[in-house]
C-alpha cells in the first residue's frame, strides 16, 4: 500500500510558481508523482490559500480564471473539508504541540483523511505529529 500524502499549500504554490527556482523544480516533481500515484490529499484550507497566493502574492500572479481551473483540477484529489469537528481537533493539536492554529488545522485535516505523511516546509522535517511523519521535500 502506498502512503497517503497530505500536501501543504507551500508545496503546491512552488509547484505552480515558475519564479520559485529550485523549489519549483522539486515541488513540480513531487506533485507530478502524486498525480500519477493518486495518493495526494489536500484540504479546503489548502485550496483557499493556493488561490489567494497564486493570484496575489507571488512575483508573477496568475489570472483568477486560470487559478480557478487549477483549483478545479485539484478537486479530483482527496479533499478534506474542514468541519467544525476538524476545527475543534485543530485547537487541541495547537495546544498539545505548541503550533500555530493554521498549522494545527493542516494537521487535523491530514489526520481526518488518514494521511501517513505531511509534505510541508513549515514544520520540522522528520517530526511525528499525531502519528504522521512531517517531510520537507527541500
Amino acid at each position: 500500500m502506498k502512503d497517503r500524502i497530505f500536501v501543504d499549500t507551500n508545496i503546491l504554490v512552488y509547484a505552480h510558481d515558475v519564479d520559485a527556482g529550485k523549489k519549483h523544480t522539486v515541488s513540480a516533481g513531487v506533485v507530478t508523482e502524486l498525480w500519477e500515484s493518486r495518493t495526494g490529499i489536500i484540504s479546503t484550507q489548502v485550496l483557499q490559500e493556493l488561490y489567494v497566493t497564486l493570484t496575489r502574492k507571488v512575483r508573477s500572479p496568475i489570472p483568477g480564471n486560470i487559478a480557478k481551473r487549477l483549483i478545479q483540477n485539484y478537486l479530483v484529489w482527496d479533499v478534506a473539508v474542514n468541519s467544525g469537528l476538524t476545527i475543534l481537533r485543530a485547537m487541541e493539536i495547537e495546544k498539545s504541540y505548541s503550533l500555530s492554529f493554521w498549522d494545527a488545522l493542516i494537521i487535523a485535516a491530514a489526520y481526518s483523511k488518514n494521511a501517513q505523511i505531511i509534505l510541508t516546509e513549515d514544520l520540522n522535517d522528520g517530526q511525528l505529529i499525531e502519528g504522521m511523519k512531517i517531510q520537507n521535500p527541500f
